[in-house]
């Protein structure tokens, strides 16, 4: 199977520090032998600013893009010791541009598959340190960004890693309760959707309108808590967070 796994900031740098062991916990539940993964990664800001010594997401543009070359550089690193000896990755930094130009994204889509030909693991942000509208939230803190990446290579599967075990129903009164599969994602279900993380831009609301792209191309997708044990083969069995079935088959989607 081909696998896309988007992590996002509150998992992979909770309080604004990149944490080597959650991504190490991450990376080993990686099936390497058997399928192809691509790594979407949020978490270059929030790791810079432990570095540049910021206790809050800068608001001033330029310290912004400081903070994201700052923290891409230590991600990468930290990556790179992870899957030493296990699998070659790519960075790959990408912008909104890659995907409203056609001939980029043919060049971006062309680059991907011949990577997972060559078996190299893929990693991919958005490219935070010079571009303006993506740090205006273009991509939702990866989350279309992972979507549209998954669409591109004709992946299998969409996994979203954030910090709560799926998409809640609200009862009213009573607790929010987690819905383990949804066909179809209504008005309804993305009004009850609250705002964005602390320290990444997205939140449930870009989740849903990510799987809503991944779904309509023939790719079964999951939200789920990227800090569960084992959490990314509990999602393939069905076993962990909200899952989210394809609407239609890859062929008839690649058709459309």
């Amino acid at each position: 199977m081909r696998l896309i796994v988007k992590i996002g900031t509150s998992v992979i740098a909770p309080g604004g520090r990149i944490d080597a062991q959650r991504m190490r916990l991450l990376v080993d539940q990686l099936d390497l032998a058997n399928h192809e993964y691509i790594l979407v990664t949020s978490g270059a800001v929030a790791g810079g600013m432990s570095s540049l010594g910021l206790s809050e997401r800068p608001t001033d543009l330029a310290l912004m893009q400081a903070s994201a070359a700052v923290g891409q550089s230590q991600l990468m690193h930290t990556y790179e010791q992870l899957f030493f000896g296990k699998k070659v990755v790519a960075q790959l930094l990408v912008s909104n541009d890659d995907f409203s130009s056609t001939t980029r994204y043919l060049n971006f889509s062309n680059t991907l598959r011949k990577l997972l030909d060559l078996k190299v693991l893929p990693i991919i942000n958005e490219n935070d340190s010079i571009s303006v509208r993506e740090l205006e939230g273009s991509f939702g803190d990866n989350d279309e960004l992972s979507a549209l990446v998954a669409t591109a290579v004709k992946a299998d599967w969409l996994i979203l890693l954030t910090d709560v075990d799926g998409f809640y129903r609200q009862n009213g009164h009573v607790a929010p309760e987690i819905v383990p599969t949804v066909r179809q994602i209504t008005p309804a279900m993305e009004a009850e959707c609250g705002g964005n993380g602390k320290l990444g831009r997205g939140g449930m609301l870009s989740k849903l309108k990510a799987a809503r792209v991944a779904m309509e191309a023939g790719i079964h997708v999951a939200i789920a808590n990227g800090t569960a044990p084992h959490v990314i083969p509990m999602v393939v069995k069905h076993k962990a967070g909200t899952y989210f079935p394809a609407m239609r088959t890859k062929a008839r989607a690649a058709k459309v």
